[in-house]
């Protein structure tokens, strides 16, 4: 892992799904088994200009998610590497049972992308905003989970995806997001990438709510608040090592989510703490709500997702220190 940070808080010039795409193009000029399956979002998920480099090798199923995850299946085990794009919503509610049986029961090599999760989906409203995406696939046995952070690191994930074997579900917003990681920065999946150190609070945050966490973490340097940020970027496999030293090292944790508190990385990390080591932890992320129309600074300030929410949860982590936990 090699991790470059910008820290302008400023959006990209690149589109997470132009990032992607341009990506998928380049791996796909050496493998001819990569393909792209699509349920007649092409123009809404970028995927546009790989259909024009290789018309024969995209497949528009129209309409029908669940048949296109069948048609990936189909593909992968013809020895394929199916690239299966729709928002997010479609890709995981939608097609639970086929990803189940026909992909992961079936020890397939499949990549699933769920395009505008949480309150990136915006004026889509509700009917298009998954908060509970996550906590679907994190069911399915043998799923990995992965959530990039902005364009450079949804190159570098794009491409190890390509190589790896199995079965993949990567969330992501479609349009610009901010920048925080400098190009040439490398990733691993399954390890938790370490942005800032700190003694007092762990900030466990994944997609959107990366930059979120680190604006947080300067608030509550201001307040003689140390605390250290870890970008948990995979939710499954989850860095069970990684959680376990920050709950050891600092004894206090907050997860930040752009998903609901139930089955996704909150989920997820509280199941590690209550396993391994007790410490206090707080979670930010939808609270067993649905989605509304807004747009994305606002929805933040709704369901509570901005650095200043945050940086109150990981006061209140740090106060219930030493407190009994029963």
């Amino acid at each position: 892992m090699n991790i470059v940070l910008d820290n302008n808080h400023s959006k990209e010039q690149v589109a997470m799904r132009d990032a992607y795409c341009q990506t998928l193009i380049e791996l796909a000029r050496w493998n001819e088994d990569i393909v792209a399956v699509d349920a007649d979002v092409m123009n809404s998920m970028g995927t546009v200009p790989f259909q024009k480099a290789f018309p024969d090798r995209t497949f528009n199923c129209g309409i029908q998610e669940a048949n296109m995850i069948g048609v990936a299946a189909g593909l992968s085990a013809t020895g394929k590497i199916p690239f299966a794009h729709t928002f997010g919503i479609f890709a995981t509610r939608r097609v639970c049972d086929q990803v189940f049986i026909s992909c992961s029961y079936a020890r397939l090599n499949v990549k699933i992308i769920g395009g505008d999760p949480g309150i990136t989906a915006a004026f889509n409203g509700g009917t298009h905003m998954p908060f509970e995406d996550m906590g679907i696939m994190r069911t399915i046995p043998e799923m990995t989970i992965i959530e990039p952070t902005d364009a450079t690191m949804m190159r570098d994930i794009t491409r190890q995806v390509a190589a790896r074997y199995g079965v993949f579900y990567i969330r992501s917003a479609r349009k610009n997001v901010v920048k925080v990681y400098g190009e040439g920065s490398t990733f691993e999946i399954g390890k938790a990438a370490p942005l800032r150190d700190g003694k007092d609070v762990t900030i466990i945050a994944a997609g959107i709510l990366v930059d979120e966490a680190l604006q947080a973490a300067d608030i509550l340097a201001g307040q003689g608040i140390s605390a250290r940020v870890l970008n948990m970027f995979t939710i499954k496999p989850i860095d069970k090592d990684a959680i376990i030293q920050a709950a050891q090292e600092t004894g206090a944790l907050v997860t930040a989510e752009n998903h609901s508190i139930i089955g996704g990385l909150g989920s997820a990390v509280a199941e590690v703490v209550a396993e391994n080591c007790l410490v206090p932890l707080e979670r930010i992320g939808a609270r067993d709500i649905f989605g509304e129309v807004g747009p994305e600074d606002y929805l933040k300030v709704r369901f509570q997702m901005t650095a200043s929410d945050i940086a109150a949860m990981a006061q209140k982590a740090v106060a219930r220190k030493g407190k009994s936990l029963a």
